[in-house]
């Protein structure tokens, strides 16, 4: 049975948010007044290709990834929702079917509002449909920065830069090294080559030359940051 509230630290994520941290104290209070909490496991499906619209979601712990299939019956992986951000809205207008699966990767939980108190919002504040306006102007710009990054680097670069937005999003302090830090969302390198859209194999060998040069480390658990600045550098070297 879900838990009704937020722990403290899933309310702090879904308050630190980018996007909801810059709407007024009266919106954020109306939206967090008709949400409600759902928990997930690890794997668990979250929405399946075709399904109608039914709740706008925040991600307060965990991650959500978002994937497609092909048309041999491979499951791609094409982004991880991360703690704080909203999904979901552009159905939520269209009223369209849901156009790719969402599963918890680890244990996930989602703070959801339901599409009648989601047009109920809307209808009472005006400012949310700028808010949203500039959400979705963001993700089109991100989406016109990895188009080009995927034309115009070399696959080590966008490893890099795929690499420092998983540790801003996901950075734990190592506790015995205070200048290193854990990238806390466990990926395999299958998942890691998808993101990037290429061979695992290629990627294995350019995380391999990161480890040599000390930039980052390789670990049974996942991937340890060495040296962020290292990392910076391999992502501008052909920018």
């Amino acid at each position: 049975m879900d838990e009704p509230i937020l722990t403290m630290e899933e309310r702090e994520a879904i308050n630190s948010g980018r996007w909801f941290n810059t709407l007024s104290p009266s919106l954020r209070h109306d939206i967090l007044r008709c949400a409600y909490v759902k928990r997930f496991k690890d794997a668990d499906l979250i929405v399946a290709r075709g399904e109608p619209p039914s709740e706008w979601t925040a991600v307060a712990k965990g991650a959500v990834r978002v994937s497609s299939t092909s048309l041999s019956g491979k499951q791609i992986t094409l982004t991880y929702v991360e703690p704080g951000v909203w999904f979901g809205d552009v159905a939520m207008f269209d009223g369209d079917q849901r156009t790719h699966d969402a599963y918890a990767h680890g244990a996930t939980t989602l703070l959801c509002v339901a599409r009648n108190d989601f047009q109920k919002i809307l209808s009472s504040h005006v400012e949310l449909y700028e808010a949203l306006m500039r959400l979705q102007a963001r993700r089109i710009r991100t989406l016109f920065g990895l188009v080009e990054d995927l034309n115009t680097l070399p696959l080590r670069a966008r490893l890099a830069k795929q690499l420092l937005h998983l540790v801003r999003s996901y950075g734990v302090p190592c506790l015995n090294d205070g200048n290193e830090t854990r990238i806390g969302l466990q990926l395999a390198q299958e998942e890691l080559a998808q993101l990037l859209g290429a061979s695992r194999q290629r990627v294995n060998q350019e995380l391999k030359s990161m480890e040599r040069e000390d930039a980052i480390r390789i670990e049974q658990g996942g991937l340890v940051i060495r040296n962020r600045a290292a990392l910076m550098r391999i992502a501008e070297a052909d920018s």
